[in-house]
């Protein structure tokens, strides 16, 4: 059965997300739209060009994430270099490597711009310059950019801007004829797991998987002594609690939800270990949804759920 897939952010959590996606597709599904945050845009990007989760699997698991956060510019000098760089840059490591990665990836599979795509693909990031959330590349069309010849790689590393962290995108953009810098930064700012976006108040023709990672709450709360730690506690809040409340009024029944087994989403260090530790949880989360998977269901609950808010 055809499906449309959505994947949270999550940094380094994608690991775990990819082993449930690849039992999804174990179970006989084929993707026909996708839509991702952040590290989930990266895996909806390289699905959407043809990539099976199969032969993701290598690629992600192999993936150098210290390059990620490589120390370049003013972050060499030492104690302050990163302070440095989030004063005079507004994020700490440049990103640069996310977009240079991605867009090696699709080009394996002939991929440049959203035109080239084997599949509908959705984005998501934040311009918290016009203080709005962009569903890429569609959009992209208010800027008078054409959203059909816009870079995918260049969209995942506007959604994979972590605040703080990495440097935001600055997007030129022309209105009313004078010339705009827009910034724009990690989609997860407003809308870290957008399962609702496929939702178009009818009877669905096939099934919305959600992907995303869950973890055990500790109680411990953030300790707030300064901007830096203020900053760092919003990153927390934004990666690890956003759109909680959403999943738990409807949205169980078409969610894999992937234990992250205590690895944060900014662990750019992750072992070997770790990763294969992840994949498995995925898979494991994958194996136990699909076991007690109806489709019938769901289609009533969705129905439901869609009676209701109208």
């Amino acid at each position: 059965m055809n499906a449309d897939a959505v994947i949270e952010g999550g940094g380094v959590k994608g690991i775990g997300l990819l082993g449930a996606i690849c039992e999804a597709e174990k179970n006989g599904y084929k993707w026909r739209r996708l839509a991702g945050t952040s590290a989930g845009a990266i895996i909806a990007s390289l699905l959407a060009a043809g990539y099976t989760a199969h032969e993701l699997k290598k690629e992600i698991l192999e993936l150098n994430y210290k390059k990620f956060v490589e120390k370049k510019g003013l972050q060499v000098i030492p104690l302050i270099g990163g302070a440095l760089n989030l004063l005079r840059f507004n994020g700490v490591f440049s990103g640069d490597y996310i977009e240079e990665w991605v867009r090696e990836k699709l080009l394996v599979k002939g991929v440049r711009t959203f035109k080239d795509l084997k599949r509908t693909l959705y984005i998501i990031s934040s311009d918290i310059t016009s203080g709005e959330m962009l569903v890429l590349p569609d959009d992209l069309t208010r800027y008078g950019i054409d959203p059909l010849n816009f870079s995918v790689a260049k969209a995942v590393r506007m959604s994979a801007s972590i605040p703080y962290f990495f440097r935001p995108v600055q997007l030129p953009v022309v209105k009313d004829g004078k010339k705009e810098l827009h910034t724009i930064v990690d989609g997860g700012l407003l809308s870290n797991f957008p399962v609702w976006i496929f939702d178009h108040g009818r009877e669905p023709d096939g099934p919305t998987f959600g992907f995303r990672t869950v973890s055990k709450k500790t109680g411990k709360p953030n300790k707030i002594t300064g901007p830096f730690t203020l900053g760092f506690a919003l990153i927390s809040t934004m990666l690890e609690a956003h759109d909680t409340l959403h999943i738990k009024e409807h949205d169980f029944l078409r969610t894999i939800a992937v234990p992250s087994i205590g690895i944060n989403a900014t662990k750019f260090d992750i072992t070997m270990e770790e990763r294969e530790k992840l994949f498995e949880s995925g898979v494991d989360a994958g194996k136990r949804f699909f076991e007690n998977w109806s489709y019938s269901q769901y289609v009533i609950r969705y129905h439901t759920y869609i009676t209701k808010i109208n």
